[in-house]
């Protein structure tokens, strides 16, 4: 059978990826007793009189809700809350596959920014962190900071974060194989969507400092005067290498790295030719990527990193967001900082020997069990550091923690 025939029957089979099992038993009287009438009244009284009791007692302490409005769903974009339903359970098998971490998909019947957000805030209690999925640009930018202002729960925009915690831990790595440094690279983001603006920040933040970033108008800098404020914010870190003009062609001319998260087929070999030696190239549009990965390295490229898994290098999300979680919940972190992110992409990274480091080999596996527990330790470690954990933790206690509740999962 076809990939599409396989994916319904995949599908089709258990009617959907995930269900819900209870924990404790409800086979006697005093099960009922206990679970329910009349004994669960002193649990609640007891999560009044203390708050964060709620996580001792009830499923927050492991929960999150996997939100969408299904207005950019995969490269299917506006295909609303039913269509993304599949995706958004995917990611809940993910999660819990991945991280032990019981996610709920919650597609929306709503795609006003204002709609989103007072309806997140109000299914807040049940969830100890909520991962926002699919939303359209620039709306998510939107979405994604009005929650995390109003709530003390992690909120993370996976599109954005996950894809550049992701991309960071392979140019880590990339810069290694070929004997470069992070502030002495030209670095080309294009694309300013979700996933373009987010590695943009992540990378600025962790020392990329030449840097220049672009959109389908061209470059981003302060001469254009359309600039909303999360493009501003990219011509400023792009600071002298904003100045430049021209379209991705003149821009790519002695650049070390691209990463692109944009459009199918809009890089050439002739591009690819005119980069420094040693280039790095991660196209990251899904499914066809801006250029194929032969093309590239017949052109000179030197590693190159793609969105799909039938090629080396695979830039897959799931390499973060189940560890980054497992780490936020298990020491009650308020938010997920750049500290947390940033410590993620190092212990991804990390999970790639310098040995073991090649031109098809920067990234460990997306199926590895290994990731999520080395993650997981690493974010909690910088959430204390940083000062937003409200338990603490070692990076090797919560590694040691995560990978126990992992490998329940079989």
């Amino acid at each position: 059978m076809g990939l599409k025939e396989d994916a319904l029957k995949y599908h089709s089979e258990k009617k959907g990826k995930i269900e819900i099992r209870v924990k404790t038993s409800a086979k006697s009287q005093q099960d009922l007793t206990l679970a329910y009438t009349p004994g669960v009244a002193d649990v609640c009284k007891e999560i009044v009189a203390r708050k964060d009791a709620v996580y001792d007692y009830t499923l927050k302490w492991n929960s999150v809700a996997v939100v969408s409005d299904g207005t950019r769903v995969l490269g299917l974009g506006d295909i609303g809350p039913l269509g993304s339903l599949p995706v958004m359970e995917g990611k809940a098998l993910l999660f819990k596959a991945f991280g032990g971490v019981d996610a709920f998909p919650l597609p929306l019947n709503c795609k006003d920014e204002d709609a989103i957000v007072e309806t997140v805030k109000r299914i807040e209690p049940a969830f100890g962190g909520i991962n926002l999925e699919d939303i359209e640009s620039p709306k998510c930018f939107a979405v994604e900071r009005r929650l995390k202002e109003a709530l003390e729960i992690p909120v993370f925009h996976d599109d954005q974060h996950g894809t550049a915690v992701v991309v960071l831990a392979g140019l880590i790595n990339s810069l290694k194989f070929v004997g470069k440094k992070k502030n002495e690279v030209r670095v080309v983001v294009n694309g300013a969507g979700a996933a373009g603006s987010a590695i943009a920040r992540l990378l600025h933040s962790y020392g990329f400092s030449k840097m220049v970033c672009m959109d389908s108008k061209g470059v981003i800098n302060f001469a254009r005067k359309d600039l909303p404020d999360y493009k501003r914010e990219l011509a400023e870190m792009s600071g002298k290498e904003g100045e430049k003009s021209g379209g991705l062609a003149e821009v790519l001319r002695g650049a070390d790295i691209l990463v692109s998260a944009a459009k199918p087929n809009i890089v050439t070999k002739e591009m690819v030719k005119s980069m420094a030696n040693k280039a790095i190239l991660f196209p990251l549009n899904n499914p066809e990527p801006e250029i194929l990965p032969k093309d590239a390295l017949e052109a000179g490229a030197v590693i190159v990193g793609t969105a799909r898994s039938d090629y080396p290098n695979q830039v897959n999300n799931v390499l973060g967001f189940p560890g980054i979680f497992r780490g936020a919940l298990d020491v009650r972190a308020k938010r997920i900082n750049e500290e947390m992110k940033v410590a993620a992409s190092l212990a991804i990274a990390s999970l790639v020997s310098d040995e073991e480091i090649s031109r098809g080999k920067v990234m460990p596996d997306a199926w590895s069990k290994k990731v999520g527990p080395r993650v997981a330790g690493a974010v909690a470690e910088a959430a204390v550091k940083s000062g937003v954990a409200r338990i603490r933790k070692s990076a090797k206690e919560e590694e040691e923690y995560a990978s126990k509740i992992i490998e329940k999962q079989g």
